[in-house]
């Protein structure tokens, strides 16, 4: 049995709901202009052929104007109401409309990309039969074809937020939880571990996916690199550390950090890759 991704069909968007944000943009218009301009080279471009293709309708930005992240939280109430009924081409529609309209919040990309990834290959299989139905090559490719749009999703949320670690993170997690693609997964972990503002948790997830992979060294040598670097609680000089003039962590920051965590996986490594106790690892 073959499966094929389910096509977007355009949505009719309510009368009512138009009109009023017919009435409000041409009212507006005269005061909203001037300003409108004077931001606009800040936003995000909004993509007019999704826009009109997912509409059904010739939506165009002087229409939206300054009501764009209005319309685009209307429409993700939208979505998830026809989430809720598991309507895969509507959710799916909708999901590009909102990120057409307003690409800014991240909320939009990574919600989106779950609902895609992790709940519509559920519906297409329950739709087919059920699980007991469908033959397990036939549900794993559904899983791929379903992430394969997740992705591709995620890819073109870059577009408006360059190296953003959160980003990386969902599609790793889509490669690892859903595609079990270990490997792509370390490799997007690794770019999220990169970045600047990335959580601590990234570069912890990052050595242990290098673990799972029977790459060990690897593992250590990022471990103990990673491990400086982390807060801990500060000893004073009697204690045998020396005091820091830097701004003490935080608590929170030090409980995330998992420094302690970080030095158990250190010594599992050293102790699976043989390594002498006048060799280890000292902190």
């Amino acid at each position: 049995m073959k499966f094929k991704l389910l096509e977007l069909r355009p949505l009719r968007v309510g009368t009512v709901v138009v009109a009023t944000l017919l009435v409000a943009g041409w009212a507006m218009r005269p005061l909203e202009n001037p300003a409108w301009q004077a931001v606009r080279s800040g936003q995000p471009a909004m993509k007019l052929d999704s826009l009109q293709g997912a509409l059904g309708q010739g939506v165009t930005v002087g229409l939206l104007g300054g009501f764009r992240a209005i319309v685009a939280d209307f429409f993700w109430i939208k979505t998830n109401s026809v989430w809720s009924d598991n309507d895969l081409p509507a959710t799916q529609t909708l999901i590009k409309l909102v990120t057409a309209i307003d690409p800014r919040p991240l909320y939009f990309w990574q919600n989106g990309a779950r609902m895609i990834a992790y709940d519509m290959p559920n519906w297409r299989i329950v739709g087919a039969g059920g699980y007991d139905v469908v033959s397990k090559a036939a549900q794993q490719q559904i899983e791929r074809e379903q992430s394969a749009v997740a992705l591709s999703n995620l890819n073109e949320a870059f577009g408006y937020h360059p190296d953003s670690v959160l980003i990386y993170v969902e599609m790793a997690n889509v490669y690892l939880n859903r595609l079990k693609d270990v490997a792509s997964a370390a490799e997007i972990y690794h770019k999220a571990a990169l970045q600047p503002d990335a959580p601590y948790y990234v570069a912890r997830i990052y050595g242990e996916l290098l673990r799972r992979q029977g790459r060990n060294a690897e593992a250590y040598a990022w471990l103990k690199q990673l491990y400086p670097t982390l807060p801990k609680e500060a000893k004073d000089s009697a204690s045998g550390r020396q005091p820091t003039a830097k701004p003490q962590p935080s608590a929170a920051e030090i409980e995330m950090a998992m420094a302690p965590v970080v030095l158990e996986r250190i010594r599992e490594i050293e102790k699976e890759l043989k390594i002498s106790k006048n060799q280890r690892f000292m902190p």
